[in-house]
């Protein structure tokens, strides 16, 4: 059986059989709320962290990506499956990516990825070094009001007309993707906003910045998975934490929706700013 450790111990291993299946599902609820919201799951999971003094085990994290991700397909299904398939298409002749919305998504996803994955390791270890082994309530609120301030600035976007950002706005969104890798800093707040500043339609924005996201996330699962592992692992309990996530990412995304089409997502900003604030004068107060 593998345990929680304290801050000090070790980095994230797997879920012990202990957990009690209540805090499993506060996780779970947190971790699909945040990442589908514009809210930032790694700055809420990182917060919670620091107040229960134990590092979340990285099973549980895979386990509740995985759910987030889940969640996406669900919703994203339709865009999603076009994407895949015309962008195989165009792998074989390159005019699908410019003849059908689908293959137009899979190019726009192949150009955010790539800046996406280059500035986001970058800005990740250049936290690490601000903040050392453990994240700072500071780094956090101040990636929360970040994202506030972002969110907040849609207010004056004007409405678009675009099904798609053009080759280089799609590489700005993937630059501002991996800039997100600040805890704290909304991957998906940075991205709508990108978009929405970009001209894109809002219906259009929702879409494309979660097709944007799955290779990150996809590639975070990976990565992380490989050690997750190691035996022992209460597979309920993860399991339990995954739906968890799953079912509140789908009612998250849907609220996402609604608020784009209703052009309430500077909304969010109002969450955020106290948030932001608290865990601010929170590190200012710890010893």
């Amino acid at each position: 059986m593998l345990k929680w450790g304290p801050r000090s111990s070790p980095p994230r291993l797997s879920l012990p059989l202990s957990v009690p299946l209540p805090f499993l599902a506060l996780l779970g609820v947190v971790q699909g709320l945040t990442e589908t919201l514009p809210l930032s799951a790694d700055g809420h999971l990182a917060l919670v962290e620091l107040l229960y003094g134990r590092t979340a085990p990285l099973a549980l994290v895979v386990a509740l990506r995985l759910g987030t991700i889940a969640a996406m397909v669900v919703v994203l299904a339709d865009p999603g499956l076009q994407a895949v398939r015309d962008g195989f298409r165009g792998l074989v002749r390159p005019a699908a990516w410019k003849e059908t919305q689908g293959g137009r998504d899979a190019f726009a996803v192949v150009l955010a990825t790539v800046p996406a994955g280059i500035v986001g390791f970058g800005v990740r270890h250049l936290v690490e070094s601000w903040s050392g082994t453990a994240t700072s309530p500071g780094v956090i609120g101040a990636g929360f009001l970040a994202s506030a301030a972002i969110l907040a600035s849609t207010m004056w976007a004007r409405p678009g007309e675009r099904d798609a950002p053009t080759h280089l706005g799609a590489i700005l969104v993937g630059v501002a993707q991996g800039a997100a890798a600040v805890p704290g800093l909304s991957r998906t707040a940075v991205m709508l906003s990108a978009l929405l500043w970009l001209g894109v339609k809002p219906n259009r924005a929702f879409a494309l910045a979660f097709l944007m996201a799955w290779p990150a996330i996809a590639g975070a699962i990976v990565l992380e998975g490989r050690h997750a592992i190691h035996g022992g692992e209460d597979w309920v309990a993860i399991v339990v934490g995954m739906i968890v996530a799953g079912g509140v990412g789908i009612a998250g995304l849907r609220a996402l929706r609604t608020a784009l089409e209703k052009r309430l997502l500077p909304a969010f900003a109002l969450y955020l700013v106290p948030v932001g604030v608290a865990a601010l004068a929170w590190s200012y107060a710890r010893p």
